[in-house]
């Protein structure tokens, strides 16, 4: 009975430390049996899987400067205008070095990796001063700089997509290496432990994390916050830029209305993976695995043929509101619990 109890209390306590993420690891689990029921044959190949794999890493590595953001406290809504301003610059600079007979040079595809991180960087300096300097709130100042964004892109290309450059791009971005591991995943995961590691093991961290929990208190600390928010967008822009050129790769072609449903799955995926709207709580192994649920969601419903993909909007923004729901009434029950403990 004793041993019962024990291993009943251990699970509790390991559920109680990190709902956001067994919660998670719960979905995914109930949804492979599912799909192990339903459609085996289909869902459960080597090919799907690295489907799956190389299609993620462009709203991943934007959700993941969403996340960051969200840390603070702010929000980023210009990560698809980023995303594509970038893959429509990156798309121009492949056709300049296009040669007649379809190849590229040697440097160029390390270089627009390096055009893509100062692209996104200027685009991520740019909405953290007008937070930081301005003191636009987030979703006022990012929702316009995305509009922006967008705007130059419809003027770069009078809405038209820009193709027909070298195909040794997205051949390369879209390899696998050792015939397994898609290039994309590679670039998310390098990006992912990048971030885990500024978030986990570096000041920049702790102090991003104070100031989500409170402006005020990160100001009388001594932080510097407007610093901290360029920082932060800075992070933000990069990430989104590097789904930009994912994009391009897999796409192979770059277009201003590319992506336009990441923004409500950024913030889905953000929200989904524990990360709190108001800021100072979240982890980065949360929203690695509510990327990894809608994708494999989004990937079992269109094993379906009767269901339209056009409810898959629907079911994100129904997931959303639920999701925000269950968090309210379990921070609810959590400040209940500490009340009467004390």
């Amino acid at each position: 009975m004793r041993t019962g109890n024990s291993v009943r209390s251990t699970m509790r306590r390991t559920y109680e430390s990190d709902r956001h993420f067994w919660r998670l690891v719960v979905l995914i689990l109930c949804w492979m049996i599912f799909m192990a029921i339903t459609k085996f044959n289909k869902f459960y190949s080597l090919l799907n899987f690295q489907t799956m794999a190389s299609q993620f890493p462009e709203f991943g590595l934007m959700a993941l400067g969403v996340m960051v953001c969200m840390i603070t406290g702010g929000i980023d809504l210009s990560t698809v205008g980023v995303a594509n301003v970038t893959s429509i610059l990156m798309a121009f600079f492949l056709l300049r070095f296009t040669s007649e007979t379809g190849s590229l040079p040697p440097f160029a595809i390390p270089l627009v990796f390096l055009l893509a991180i100062l692209i996104g960087a200027i685009c991520g300096i740019f909405n953290g001063f007008l937070i930081a300097k301005l003191h636009i709130p987030p979703i006022l100042a990012t929702l316009g700089s995305g509009e922006l964004f967008t705007g130059i892109c419809m003027v770069m290309t009078n809405g038209n997509a820009i193709s027909k450059f070298s195909r040794t791009y997205a051949q390369t971005i879209n390899n696998k290496i050792g015939g397994l591991v898609p290039v994309q995943l590679l670039v998310f995961l390098v990006m992912a432990g990048f971030i885990w590691f500024l978030l986990a093991k570096t000041v920049f961290g702790t102090k991003i994390y104070l100031l989500g929990t409170s402006y005020s208190a990160a100001r009388f600390s001594g932080l510097n916050t407007s610093l901290l928010l360029l920082k932060t967008y800075l992070l933000s822009g990069i990430c989104a830029a590097l789904g930009g050129i994912i994009m391009l790769a897999n796409y192979n072609s770059a277009r201003a209305d590319y992506g336009t449903v990441y923004t409500l799955q950024c913030i889905l995926i953000v929200v989904l993976g524990g990360v709190n709207p108001n800021g100072g709580k979240g982890k980065i192994s949360g929203v690695l695995f509510a990327i990894i649920l809608l994708r494999m969601l989004e990937t079992g419903i269109n094993r379906f043929p009767k269901v339209s993909s056009y409810y898959i909007s629907l079911i994100w923004g129904g997931v959303l509101i639920l999701v925000m729901v269950l968090n309210y009434f379990t921070e609810k029950s959590t400040r209940t619990i500490k009340k009467a403990h004390a």
